[in-house]
């Protein structure tokens, strides 16, 4: 590719709405256009690093007898009420009717349409297991839309779908798919990706695991432990904290005027914030109804866990005055009837801690759950953190970190086979629901996401796995006819022998030429100029700065095939 008819354009000031640098880079680079909130163009650059993201994905789920088809991006809701779904999800799914009044849906994700793909069609155990997968643009009407092609409406996905006859398969082949993500980040240039512990959201299922490129400018916070290798998302970590020294004590109300906050009532009763008891009120999403998360006074509440445990969403509660629920003095002891509790663990190994008595400034002191509430549902749904104690070692080695997730895969279980109606006749003769494993990569998100984690000030450093170009010629002063000569050889028979070059020869300055060049990032970069011919040579460098180089204008055709098949290796 000549960069005289290549379009797109690169500047050197930076958009004022752009915060990640990977956005900042590849609006500046050339590589996209927002159109609109969340959805963007893509330039010849990133369209090639994209696909060659996608050959990589296509390549290694090909590996697993992953079988590629196509869903359709319009679905009919009956599709989406049948798994119950369409009701579920909220307005993330863009609804609309067709021309004959009849409600769709655009494809946010294909569960259901693997589903339906394969219903009727795998009718017996003979058939299974296997898998099937489509890299497709999907919609998300997604609130946050943010940092370019990492957080956006429109984007293009892989998502793979597995069926099989029993748990024990699923789990094999789970973790054949987990291996094909490590080799395909791995390949992507990215090796330092790891996979955490997550929950599964919407998707349904028990086991998920989310695959993280760790970063300061991560959206999602990641559990971490050095001593043993422990990780999990945030939303799924286990909370493990050290119970401070009590002394049993009877129940008793003592009188706390004002004291509506925890800070304030442990200070007024001299008592440490790990020895008490805080409450966090919410209202159930589909009947308003009140339910009250009591935990540690020093810890907060993980609300992902807790609507897991409840089984339903959640919102923060607004407290009225008909509730008979007392703000800033409330306790688990005396609650108004129909208020409905939950304890943490981390107040279970309490036998004398202080917590609110439901009455205008009255606190108790000696709380003890087993013996004041010894009924009350009991569960984890503490956020854990720096320093606390690790789940799988033991020790108090918790780091918290950020990351990018740029995967996710999950073990579904029979959530949509079941309420889709999808069985096969087994061995047994009798009919049973497949079990499902999901498997899903944004494209676009983990082009985007390899640029934050490879880039200088002055541009993206691609893996040459994934690099719009291998190669990239720049020639100063063009119109000098030994620069022009060398140059115009060296491209066609790079070209010729199948390296991808991009030449820039444009009548434009070396410092333009340059900084061009370190926009676009690739990494091998060869200069012919005037005084690289007066030396006889031409300069071959990386984008890295780790290699520059003078090689003879008859070597560099074989000395750069040889770097750039060098480079590869590294990946593999």
């Amino acid at each position: 590719m000549k960069m005289s008819s290549m379009l797109g354009a690169r500047f050197k000031e930076t958009p004022a709405d752009c915060q990640l640098d990977s956005h900042k880079l590849m609006i500046r680079g050339g590589y996209m256009k927002q159109l609109t909130t969340g959805i963007y163009s893509l330039f010849m650059p990133a369209k090639r690093i994209c696909k060659k993201i996608e050959n990589i994905i296509r390549d290694e789920m090909d590996k697993i007898d992953g079988q590629e088809v196509m869903f359709p991006v319009v679905m009919p809701a009956s599709l989406w009420q049948e798994s119950g779904r369409y009701e579920s999800i909220g307005s993330e799914m863009a609804r609309f009717k067709d021309r004959s009044g009849q409600p769709v849906v655009l494809g946010m994700t294909h569960e259901e349409a693997a589903v339906h793909l394969a219903r009727g069609t795998a009718q017996s155990y003979s058939q299974y297991p296997f898998m099937i997968y489509q890299i497709q643009t999907k919609f998300r009407d997604e609130p946050r839309a943010r940092g370019g092609l990492i957080r956006v409406r429109e984007f293009t996905m892989k998502d793979a779908y597995s069926f099989h006859t029993s748990q024990e398969d699923l789990e094999a082949y789970y973790e054949k798919c987990y291996q094909a993500y490590v080799n395909i980040y791995r390949r992507a240039g990215v090796p330092e990706v790891i996979a955490v512990k997550s929950d599964s959201g919407m998707m349904g299922g028990s086991v998920s695991h989310e695959f993280m490129l760790l970063t300061d400018c991560g959206e999602d916070t990641i559990v971490l432990c050095d001593e043993c290798g422990y990780s999990s998302n945030m939303e799924a970590a286990d909370c493990i904290v050290d119970a401070p020294e009590t002394t049993e004590a009877p129940l008793e109300k003592v009188h706390t005027p004002g004291t509506k906050t925890i800070e304030a009532v442990c200070e007024f009763l001299h008592a440490p914030a790990n020895a008490s008891c805080k409450a966090v009120v919410y209202q159930k999403n589909l009947t308003d109804e009140y339910v009250i998360a009591f935990i540690r006074g020093d810890l907060e509440v993980n609300e992902t866990k807790l609507r897991n445990f409840l089984g339903e969403e959640i919102h923060p509660a607004e407290i009225t005055a008909e509730s008979g629920i007392v703000a800033g003095f409330i306790g688990p002891v005396g609650l108004p009837e129909g208020v409905s509790f939950v304890i943490d663990q981390s107040l279970a190994a309490l036998n004398n801690s202080v917590c609110g008595a439901n009455e205008e400034d009255y606190h108790y002191t000696g709380y003890n759950v087993k013996r004041d509430t010894p009924d009350a549902p009991i569960a984890d749904f503490a956020k854990t953190y720096e320093g606390a104690i690790c789940p799988c070692c033991g020790k108090k080695s918790i780091r918290i970190s950020r990351g990018i997730e740029v995967g996710n895969i999950f073990q579904l279980g029979t959530k949509y086979t079941k309420s889709m109606d999808m069985t096969y006749i087994g061995q047994d003769g009798k009919p049973h629901n497949p079990i499902m494993g999901c498997y899903g990569i944004g494209v676009g998100r983990l082009c985007a996401s390899v640029c934050e984690a490879k880039h200088d000030d002055y541009g993206p450093i691609w893996p040459m796995s994934i690099a719009p170009w291998q190669v990239h010629i720049c020639a100063i002063k063009a119109n000098d006819p030994q620069v022009r000569e060398t140059a115009d050889a060296l491209y066609n028979n790079l070209q010729a022998a199948g390296v991808e070059v991009l030449y820039d020869d444009r009548k434009v300055s070396a410092g333009n030429m340059f900084s061009d060049a370190d926009l676009l990032g690739v990494p091998v970069r060869v200069i012919v100029s005037p005084k690289t011919m007066k030396r006889g040579c031409v300069e071959v460098s990386k984008r890295d700065k780790s290699l520059r180089e003078d090689v003879a204008p008859e070597a560099a055709q074989a000395y750069i095939e040889n770097l750039v098949q060098s480079m590869l290796d590294e990946l593999k």
